[in-house]
């Protein structure tokens, strides 16, 4: 029964974190798109940065910004901020019930480091909280030079990710790489922008001048966010991509995408601006072949080759010890009520209908069984190989 309430409770709160998730997201593209977009003519009022005229769903709308205080304060101001905060509340929670519950199978590997549950929590936590203080001081410390600020917190990120990819698990680290970059991104709505924003709103009910400082911070961080987050979306999936999280340089590899990524919305903020530069989203393709070509090219090879290969009974043998627990229409491994992905290997004839998927996860990548906890060996995977090479008869 426990069973069962945790595998709802995992599902409604990942299906809230992805509607927040789409949401944020969308809001943070949309605004980015409209500040951009505004154009000033010359009957533009005094104070204002530009309008913008759209049409959607059968209406007109008139959008403008305001540099400074509007001639009226409309009695309901609409606030952007939910949407963050639900987001990185349910993917703490997802966390929590994924990562830190079941941290002997997602969290830890023993092969790095021997860590009890409580030491990679606590790990973890400390990897979010410091990784905002870093931000934030980056942020004050860099905050009128944006290139050298994009440098540095691009080298911390991939040291972060080096150091993680040494204590975690290879999906465990990851998740909070991407967790680390949701929570500045979080925080800067949190302790930055609406504060600013609050400030801004709370001068001018007040009659006092507004501190044009505040916008600008708060500006910035919010292209900050822009910037961040189709990394962010790639590391949320990222367990979806075993040839990338679990290849030998997937720390490079994940800094090398979330570059990418950053590169490839960069293009587009340009070309919402006006200003047309189709060869930033060159770069940023030929950046994202790049890290392919450099997986393509740095992953060991199988260790199959010259493996004598082994009778079926062997093989279901092997199959039943380390993946049958999970992957069967009865599940015995705890947190599982289903097989994942409805994945089930129980018979003979669903064990050579998903080989391919096997020899991906098990021998190419070795990123099942789950930490390894059922102790593959390579000899095993190897033999694995070697069957499924043969053509899994």
């Amino acid at each position: 029964m426990l069973a069962d309430l945790l595998a709802w409770a995992n599902l409604a709160v990942r299906w809230l974190h992805v509607i927040a998730g789409i949401a944020w997201i969308g809001s943070s593209f949309y605004f980015m798109w409209l500040d951009a977009s505004l154009r000033a003519t010359p009957e533009t009022p005094k104070g204002v940065q530009g309008d913008l005229w759209a049409v959607h769903g059968g209406g007109f709308y008139h959008k403008r910004k305001y540099l400074s205080v509007p001639p009226d304060m409309p009695a309901e101001l609409h606030w952007f901020k939910w949407e963050a905060y639900t987001t990185w509340i349910s993917g703490i929670l997802l966390l929590t019930l994924i990562y830190y519950a079941g941290a002997s199978v997602y969290l830890i590997d023993p092969a790095k480091i021997a860590l009890a549950p409580w030491q990679a929590i606590a790990i973890g936590t400390g990897f979010l909280a410091g990784g905002w203080i870093v931000y934030d001081l980056l942020c004050r410390w860099l905050a009128h030079r944006e290139r050298l600020f994009a440098i540095v917190w691009f080298a911390v990120l991939t040291a972060a990710a080096f150091g993680l990819v040494q204590v975690f698990s290879n999906r465990g680290a990851f998740i909070h790489l991407g967790a680390l970059i949701g929570t500045a991104m979080v925080g800067n709505v949190f302790l930055v922008i609406i504060p600013n924003q609050r400030k801004i709103v709370a001068a001018m009910l007040a009659g006092q001048p507004v501190d044009p400082a505040l916008g600008k911070k708060g500006k910035l961080r919010s292209v900050h966010n822009n910037y961040m987050t189709l990394a962010v979306l790639f590391l949320m999936v990222s367990n979806h991509y075993p040839n990338v999280v679990d290849h030998p340089l997937n720390w490079l590899l994940a800094m090398g995408i979330g570059l990418s990524g950053a590169v490839i919305r960069h293009y587009f903020n340009e070309k919402n601006a006006g200003r047309k530069t189709p060869i930033i989203l060159v770069n940023g393709i030929a950046l994202f072949v790049a890290v392919m070509f450099l997986a393509l090219a740095t992953t060991p090879k199988p260790a199959e080759a010259g493996i004598a290969v082994p009778a079926f009974p062997e093989v279901q043998a092997m199959i039943g010890r380390h993946c049958q627990t999970c992957h069967s229409a009865n599940p015995t491994h705890r947190g599982f009520t289903a097989p994942p992905n409805g994945v089930a290997y129980d018979t003979p004839a669903q064990i050579r209908q998903y080989a391919p998927r096997i020899y991906e996860r098990a021998v190419a990548n070795h990123s099942m069984p789950l930490g390894n906890e059922t102790g593959m060996t390579e000899d095993e995977r190897a033999k694995l190989g070697a069957w499924i090479k043969a053509g899994a008869k």
